[in-house]
């Protein structure tokens, strides 16, 4: 049964980012407030003002405005970008160095400061050091099975810790002290601080892109087998059921109550709360999916749209005009995070209500008298 939970809207159009220039590909995206960034396989970054436009009749569109693009004198393609807005700097991953670059005008540093011989890497975004001005990062070395911590300021960094690991890693990402870490042939939580590490489940990094992202604190959400979705926290258990993806999952992104998947055919909608498939957006040629701030964006090699989520609230009233009382409960009581106590004390009261006539309506009197009391 399908809910209408997110819309798809085009952000920046292909003519906008490439002209005529068809040998262009996005390779990787930022996006930090109005900020958006990308970066290309031509080795250039793009910066783009994103502005939110409602109309009258509320539909979303956005409008890109570009601001400058920079080439980084490398013929290697732009493969991570990360922004770190207390620092106003961006970090820019292109032929396993990471720049630091001005988030404004796309200048390196001064300092000439960077990580060399990184894979790929994480930002912690449940820091450790406590100092607002540094952020903390880790990377995936070029050296066999080694994980180094840094710490990056404003215009130098320091390497902190380095960890090896059992298998060669080959995605990562961080809460506090904790990794999660996929390896070779398996998944596992590792802690940098005292080396302690745990072993989650297994998964062939050769047959299959492998998903490692933080949801929330000290939790995860990976790709495991059978194409399922698995949460995990840092202690190595799962608080939450799976949900069903598809084989090829390229890409996961959490819009609460949703978790987003991305294969070579579709977009996916699953419910944290009840785990079903809420909503399929046919969407081919994705190639990436990153929620940012609460915002997720999907795009091809050439177009980057937004899933622009529809309130609650509406999608709790369509599934109660279509006598889904359930799910729209449990969607309701999953709101409760997103919504201020007093707003949703009210609003609780009338669905409660509304759901309790529907039952009454279908001769359910004993559910009826329970959602009326």
């Amino acid at each position: 049964m399908s809910v209408k939970a997110f819309k798809l809207v085009s952000a920046v159009e292909r003519e906008l980012l490439m002209g005529d220039k068809n040998y262009i590909n996005i390779e990787c995206i930022e996006c930090c407030g109005k900020n958006l960034y990308i970066g290309t396989n031509d080795c250039f970054i793009y910066h783009f003002l994103l502005d939110e436009k409602i109309s009258t009749a509320g539909k979303i569109t956005f409008a890109a405005t570009k601001q400058l693009h920079k080439y980084l004198g490398l013929k290697k393609p732009v493969s991570e970008l990360k922004a770190a807005s207390a620092l106003t700097r961006l970090l820019v991953l292109c032929d396993n160095t990471i720049t630091l670059v001005n988030m404004m005008n796309l200048e390196p540093v001064p300092t000439g400061a960077r990580i060399k011989g990184a894979v790929t890497f994480a930002v912690n975004e449940n820091p450790v050091s406590g100092d607002p001005f540094c952020v903390e990062v880790c990377i995936i070395s070029v050296k066999r099975r080694t994980i180094q911590m840094f710490m990056v300021f404003e215009d130098r960094v320091q390497i902190v810790k380095e960890v090896f690991t059992p298998e060669q890693p080959c995605a990562v990402a961080v809460d506090g002290y904790y990794l999660c870490l996929a390896l070779t042939t398996q998944y596992i939580i590792l802690n940098y601080n005292t080396g302690v590490s745990q072993d989650l489940f297994p998964y062939c990094s050769d047959e299959k892109r492998p998903i490692v992202k933080r949801i929330g604190r000290q939790e995860f959400l990976l790709a495991g087998p059978g194409g399922l979705g698995m949460f995990a926290t840092v202690d190595g258990i799962s608080q939450r059921a799976p949900v069903h993806w598809s084989e090829n999952v390229i890409g996961a992104a959490l819009c609460f109550p949703y978790v987003v998947a991305l294969d070579d055919e579709f977009i996916t909608v699953h419910s944290m709360l009840d785990q079903q498939q809420k909503q399929t957006l046919p969407f081919k040629e994705g190639h990436i999916l990153q929620d940012f701030e609460g915002k997720v964006i999907v795009a091809t090699n050439k177009g980057v749209y937004i899933l622009v989520p529809l309130p609650l609230e509406k999608q709790i009233q369509d599934l109660l005009a279509s006598h889904r009382v359930e799910e729209a409960l449990i969607l309701a009581k999953g709101a409760r995070r997103n919504i201020p106590k007093e707003k949703f004390q009210v609003m609780y009261k009338r669905i409660l209500q509304q759901a309790g006539f529907i039952q009454f309506a279908q001769l359910q009197f004993l559910e009826a008298k329970e959602l009326f009391r």
